[in-house]
């Protein structure tokens, strides 16, 4: 996922891939040296770096917020793939061919999940599927960038568009390694200390051994309780997610690679351990880079959110959704950075939340940032299913007042016109 730290990824593998000097810029920032915003793309900003991302999470929010986009917002997206059905980062001449080093396994996976959102769209996604499957590593995990080592960022996405198009990932192998495998290679188990099992690495380091870190952690977690974007699971489970059952002292032997974490335990082990880092954390995730002091991580906290609503926790993802909400503004720049802002609606329909109160009107500002839509869905019938869901259970003596006492009013008072009441929504039931 193309936060700062892997936008400047991106932009180093840009220089490497073409001998040039490559300056990382921001999602939505502008640039001195910023490629032109082209028609359709959601976003202000330079889409060198995260053009097909930002694109792909807008249109996905969107479908879920019931806006049919504008045919130049999705003819933009798929105009972005490649012949071998991969897609890049950002592809600014689409009359030429594209450099298969440059297609990207995080933009491509995120385009497949929006358009099967979208619908409508089946040989462009069977073409990203396929490409998936050609560009898997020989130990069942993805690159950012084919040819490169897999990593549980780019694995877990892959997985997520795998499951989105309804190909089982168990399936999708090479060498004998599925997709499950290749994601369970970064996932901290028994061998690792008590307080991190769950965790996801981004990569091994250089002698093996697995570092917990937030993003990765925050973004394999939905692919590892078997999910995808958008996020409308509605199971809950009410007990927490469930910690991996190790024997006392379990280590590796030396020399050894760590026990992996068993695919049925994969989910809630992650989700544990998610759960127990946003307790400690003041419900948000923490990015800690060398050289700066540590700050909050929106984007694995939104993640973090996704994963356990996906794993049938919602009340434990509560805290994380509810900061959220009240945080997300300074993330999204004020609905003005079209990748977070996409992010935070997800979150918000994910957590049955109304999107029109959610640190702002998340709808109304994403479709700011883009071509006019279609179409979209009609205020009364979203207010009123917002309305419906955050009510809070109450006695129906109490829930009686609470509604005739302003119509009461109103029609005291209204005179030829109707009666419009402003309600302060409190956090909706859990699913």
């Amino acid at each position: 996922m193309l936060t700062a730290a892997r936008l400047g990824a991106a932009a180093l593998t840009a220089a490497l891939l073409t001998g040039a000097a490559a300056v990382p810029a921001l999602a939505d920032s502008p640039s001195p040296s910023a490629a032109a915003v082209p028609e359709g793309l959601y976003g202000k900003g330079d889409p060198t770096f995260d053009g097909v991302w930002r694109q792909s999470l807008a249109l996905t929010a969107l479908a879920g917020a019931k806006v049919t986009p504008a045919d130049s917002a999705v003819s933009w997206l798929t105009g972005q793939q490649c012949a071998d059905g991969g897609w890049p980062s950002f592809r600014a001449d689409t009359a030429a061919a594209c450099a298969a080093a440059t297609e990207d396994s995080n933009a491509t996976a995120v385009a497949v999940q929006a358009l099967v959102a979208l619908g409508g769209h089946q040989d462009a996604v069977d073409k990203g599927v396929q490409w998936l499957k050609a560009n898997q590593n020989a130990d069942g995990s993805w690159a950012y960038n084919p040819g490169s080592p897999g990593d549980a960022d780019s694995t877990g996405l892959a997985v997520n568009a795998l499951l989105a198009a309804k190909v089982d990932p168990a399936g999708v192998a090479k060498a004998g390694r599925s997709a499950f495998d290749g994601l369970a290679l970064f996932q901290l188990g028994c061998a690792a200390p008590a307080d991190q099992r769950g965790a996801f690495a981004y990569q091994p380091k250089p002698d093996g051994a697995l570092e917990p870190n937030a993003l990765a952690t925050g973004q394999a977690s939905l692919a590892a309780v078997g999910g995808k974007l958008p996020v409308t699971n509605t199971n809950r489970t009410d007990a927490a997610p469930k910690a991996l059952t190790c024997a006392d002292g379990s280590t590796s032997a030396a020399g050894s690679a760590p026990t992996a974490v068993p695919r049925a335990d994969s989910g809630e082990t992650a989700g544990a351990y998610l759960t127990a880092q946003l307790a400690a954390g003041g419900q948000h995730l923490t990015l800690t880079t060398p050289g700066a002091a540590p700050a909050p991580d929106y984007t694995a906290t939104a993640w973090a959110a996704l994963g356990l609503i996906q794993g049938g926790h919602p009340q434990q993802a509560a805290g994380a959704v509810d900061w959220l909400a009240k945080e997300g503004t300074a993330w999204t720049k004020g609905g003005t950075d079209a990748s977070a802002t996409a992010t935070l609606l997800l979150v918000a329909q994910a957590a049955q939340r109304d999107p029109a109160s959610f640190g702002g009107d998340l709808v109304g500002q994403l479709t700011a940032l883009g071509p006019a839509p279609k179409a979209t869905a009609p205020a009364s019938a979203s207010a009123t299913a917002s309305a419906t869901a955050s009510a809070p259970a109450k006695g129906k003596k109490d829930s009686s007042v609470s509604q005739w006492w302003p119509i009461g009013i109103g029609l005291l008072i209204g005179i030829g016109g109707g009666v419009v009441l402003s309600i302060q929504r409190k956090r909706g039931p859990k699913p």
